[in-house]
């Protein structure tokens, strides 16, 4: 069996080598005559970008074995990254048209556009509006529901467009073996978008779940503690994330991603510590127990249980990322696990801290050392620390032996990067170093 490091090499190489299929198929079928090297490489990335849009798909599907080895938070961050990716060789592909043959350009005028341009053209500009939408959505003030959807859409056309461009050119000849290419690209596309977008709904579906509770929390929090109707519940490990879908059909685009935190109970139960912070949360409080629910989930790989051979655990959360961490030391209570758990947990204030009473209980009947750091000491007899989580403050509370201990970051990503670099001073390994990113989209 494969460690997971090489699960992701294997998936890694899968992504390379689907990419480059392609061009060996295109480069084995009869076609026109050389055009010079940047002109050929000009029309490869033309068909790389395509395959790369389509496996943009893939990426997003959400599916288990690939994302095992990475974790779901760092594959919807990988796919980000592509999108940058995708759009520098789709504008490279036109490029190098020009750039070999000039006069494409001094030669063009309205009379010359035909549909193999303008399909192009189209295709290019809903790319770059599909970046900028994504890059830029807060700032634009798009809903994230609504982004959701013009997001799909808009990756749909630019397929449609770039199928049509690609056909309308028809740079290659029609061989059986392009026609075939072809044809399982295009099939790939609409049966993924069918999975993710028919069967899985329909399947969460047949799962509902009901709002039993919901508490009010400390700075603007509210957890939800949601059972399932008519079916077993969620296996899942404490400090893992799912997608929550709250009073609507799982096949409307409304839901979204929170960390599970609670650990796995008997009574199946799952919840979600939620901050007032966007378009949905915003209104999170009205929601009342009896409401219909849907989860998909769970995901990702920020948990303990995948270190049971750790002397020792160092946990690091900024705000509503001690969610998925709160989790995780109640499972260890329960489960009575005398190793060290180290909590450092930075807010504004003391009494911001989310279920703050219920983690001074878990210190009192666990091996949890609490260590909150405010931004300001609240008064003269202050005991705790103040200002933020750096190297120094790490050393000061860290035990001689914690290079061998697991360390678990959740938290804005300004406060993650410093303190990556602060356990890099300290010499922790970075295989020890576990982050769950505070926010994918």
């Amino acid at each position: 069996m494969m460690t997971k490091t090489w699960q992701g090499y294997f998936w890694l190489a899968s992504y390379l080598a689907l990419i480059l299929a392609p061009l060996l198929v295109l480069s084995l079928a009869s076609g026109p005559a050389k055009n010079g090297f940047l002109w050929d490489v000009g029309i490869a990335l033309g068909f790389s970008a395509l395959v790369m849009l389509v496996l943009q798909f893939f990426i997003t599907a959400r599916l288990r074995k690939p994302a095992a080895p990475f974790g779901m938070d760092v594959i919807y961050y990988f796919h980000r990254c592509l999108g940058y990716a995708l759009l520098t060789v789709a504008l490279a592909h036109p490029m190098l048209l020009v750039i070999s043959k000039p006069a494409i350009v001094t030669e063009f005028s309205l009379q010359s556009l035909t549909w193999a341009i303008v399909s192009g053209l189209l295709a290019l500009l809903l790319m770059v509006l599909i970046v900028v939408t994504a890059v830029w959505r807060k700032l634009f003030k798009l809903p994230y529901d609504i982004w959701r959807i013009v997001h799909l859409l808009m990756s749909l056309g630019v397929i449609a467009l770039a199928f049509a461009h690609m056909r309308t050119i028809d740079y290659y000849s029609a061989t059986p073996m392009v026609y075939v290419l072809w044809g399982v690209i295009t099939l790939s596309a609409l049966g993924i978008v069918i999975f993710v977008r028919i069967l899985r709904p329909l399947q969460l579906l047949r799962q509902p779940w009901q709002v039993a509770a919901v508490k009010k929390e400390r700075s603007n929090c509210w957890t939800l503690t949601l059972k399932p109707e008519g079916h077993p519940g969620l296996k899942f490990m404490a400090g893992q994330f799912a997608w929550l879908s709250l009073k609507h059909s799982p096949f409307v685009m409304q839901e979204h991603p929170f960390s599970i935190s609670n650990a796995p109970g008997q009574d199946g139960s799952v919840q979600f510590t939620i901050k007032e912070l966007g378009d949905f949360t915003s209104s999170i409080g009205e929601t009342r127990p009896g409401a219909r629910a849907y989860i998909d989930g769970p995901y990702g790989i920020f948990s303990t249980e995948r270190h049971p051979e750790a002397p020792g655990f160092v946990f690091i959360s900024g705000g509503i990322g001690l969610a998925p961490i709160f989790g995780m030391l109640q499972a260890a209570a329960l489960r009575a696990d005398a190793r060290p758990h180290i909590l450092f947990t930075a807010h504004s204030e003391w009494d911001r801290v989310p279920r703050r009473e219920e983690l001074v209980e878990l210190e009192k009947n666990m091996s949890l050392t609490l260590i909150p750091v405010l931004e300001e000491a609240p008064s003269e007899d202050w005991e705790g620390e103040t200002g933020y989580i750096d190297h120094e403050m790490l050393s000061k509370h860290l035990p001689d032996t914690y290079r061998d201990y697991q360390f678990f970051m959740c938290g804005p990503q300004v406060m993650l990067a410093a303190v990556r670099d602060a356990l890099a001073a300290l010499d922790v390994p970075s295989d020890h170093i576990h982050s769950e990113l505070f926010e994918m989209a």
